[in-house]
């Protein structure tokens, strides 16, 4: 019995850690995402990846989860002709960052969407030859 109380506070400990692992990792998503729509949309912008890389050293996810979050956005975005579908829950949040920037932008309009991505993402998207 004190077994089963054991293992039930572990997992009790351990779940709040993965949905903060989780959240964190959603947000560096919708982070890429939006940096790569950025390159797309917003004139004279450009990104580094490896300030892309930094970014998820210093969120502390694991090593290869830009290049997933990359492979990923690639596939969504081009009807699975470049790039590679990854797990499921990976999928899952580029989908949804998508509809977040979709609606941002539709919102704001895009010049003044990517205005703001320029404070927003800083360090991330910079000016072409800058």
């Amino acid at each position: 019995m004190r077994t089963g109380f054991l293992m039930a506070g572990l997992l009790l400990i351990a779940a709040p850690a993965q949905a903060a692992d989780d959240h964190t990792r959603s947000n560096y998503v919708t982070m890429v995402l939006q940096a790569f729509a950025a390159k797309v949309e917003c004139p004279n912008t450009d990104i580094v990846y490896q300030d892309l890389v930094q970014k998820a050293q210093q969120m502390q996810l694991p090593d290869g989860t830009t290049e997933q979050v990359r492979k990923a956005i690639a596939w969504l975005h081009t009807g699975g002709k470049m790039g590679e579908k990854q797990n499921d829950d990976i999928m899952a949040e580029v989908a949804v960052a998508t509809q977040i920037t979709d609606l941002d932008q539709r919102r704001l309009g895009m010049s003044s969407w990517c205005e703001k991505q320029k404070t927003s993402l800083a360090g991330l998207i910079r000016s072409k030859g800058g």
